[in-house]
């Protein structure tokens, strides 16, 4: 009796010959616009916290790069897992955000007026921010029930997973991360299949909120006053700095300066005086663009612009890629997300929106923001790998 030999398997070399296999749909092109933009944020963080004189200060780059080892570790988790399995726990992920928001109300540290973070040590954790991945996971988990066909009580049912967080987030209040979410809100309604009628209703509805917001005195003066330096803000040409009162007038006119100091090419890095002399508020945060700006110039600012359309463009794809309807909207989410907050950071840089304290997304320091907008690319990294399978 002849025995037949069997060939033995190599998983490697199936994995990465059969067409079918999530890891030979990774897109690199996404991670490595994330990878270029991580490094240039910390870069333009260390250039804006280092000080004057040696020794220079890097601990806050260092944290930095240690939030994005640790987004990095969540981000691979959320593309490991199959992205259907993680839909199974949407409503617990959407369920832990709402409770984060509950306890922070209670026990949560307050800065400038915001009452949104837990101190951890010598770390804060910002709910606000996971909130947003929440918010995105419950809508999808619930909308893709409906498989597109929203009559006015499912309508009502997403806007009550939608409106929730937001509630929560903006009794902080926290105004920005509220403008964010209802940019995701609205984007995913729309692609749920939410009729133009309905979305008209919201729109005049989310305008008279709006009003109530700022008449009703729940914003702090802070923040109030951020809103009003964008309507009457000086230019940067006249504007005499040791007279201004407004903090957030100052911020916006600094801003503007160091940007417009940097003329094409930029002063260089670690060259701009505006950067070096700790001279525009919250440089490493919510105004990291300033840093790009000044020391490298329109060009470094422009092409830092083009590999955030390139990132943008990579999860449009992977939306129309999407095999369900689930991937697609957490898809779509993250995208109306990026895109709102590119805009609305860049544009709040020069005066051209307002100001609202939104970060850029990868540059700006900050943990949870890092760690939690890590997470969001990985999920769209998962869906992309497995629209064959």
């Amino acid at each position: 009796m002849t025995s037949v030999l069997l060939p033995k398997h190599r998983p490697i070399a199936n994995l990465t010959r059969n067409p079918t296999s999530a890891w030979r749909h990774l897109d690199t092109v996404l991670i490595v616009c994330v990878a270029l933009i991580g490094a240039l944020g910390m870069l333009m963080i260390y250039s804006a916290t280092r000080g004057v004189k040696p020794p220079y200060d890097s601990s806050f780059a260092k944290k930095q790069f240690m939030y994005f080892v640790l987004g990095g570790g969540a981000a691979v988790a959320a593309t490991v897992i199959d992205y259907r399995r993680i839909r199974d726990f949407a409503p617990f992920i959407y369920g832990g955000t709402l409770f984060l928001l509950l306890a922070v109300k209670v026990v949560g540290k307050s800065q400038h007026g915001t009452q949104g973070w837990f101190q951890i040590g010598p770390f804060q954790l910002q709910p606000s921010e996971l909130a947003k991945l929440g918010l995105i996971v419950g809508f999808a988990w619930m909308a893709s029930q409906f498989n597109r066909e929203i009559d006015n009580r499912r309508f009502m049912t997403l806007l009550g997973v939608a409106g929730l967080p937001m509630a929560l987030v903006m009794l902080q209040p926290d105004l920005g991360t509220t403008l964010v979410s209802g940019a995701i809100t609205f984007a995913l309604l729309v692609v749920a299949g939410a009729k133009p009628r309905q979305l008209a209703l919201l729109g005049a509805a989310a305008v008279g909120a709006i009003a109530v917001v700022l008449r009703a005195g729940i914003l702090g003066k802070y923040q109030l006053d951020r809103l009003s330096g964008f309507l009457d803000q000086p230019s940067s040409r006249s504007v005499n700095l040791a007279k201004v009162k407004s903090p957030a007038v100052y911020n916006l006119a600094q801003s503007k300066i160091a940007i417009g100091s940097g003329g094409v090419w930029g002063k260089g890095l670690f060259q701009g005086t505006q950067t070096r002399l700790n001279n525009v508020p919250f440089q490493h945060t919510d105004f990291i663009f300033t840093a790009v700006g000044e020391q490298l110039g329109l060009v470094g600012a422009v092409g830092l612009l083009l590999v955030f359309s390139v990132l943008v463009w990579r999860v449009w794809r992977t939306a129309q890629l999407a095999r369900d309807d689930f991937g697609m909207m957490i898809c779509v989410g993250v995208l109306a997300m990026l895109v709102f907050q590119i805009f609305e950071n860049v544009g709040m840089t020069m005066g051209i929106m307002p100001i609202t304290g939104i970060p850029l997304p990868f540059m700006s320091y900050g943990g949870s923001s890092t760690v939690t907008y890590l997470i969001m690319i990985g999920l769209v990294v998962n869906v992309h790998m497995r629209r064959y399978s």
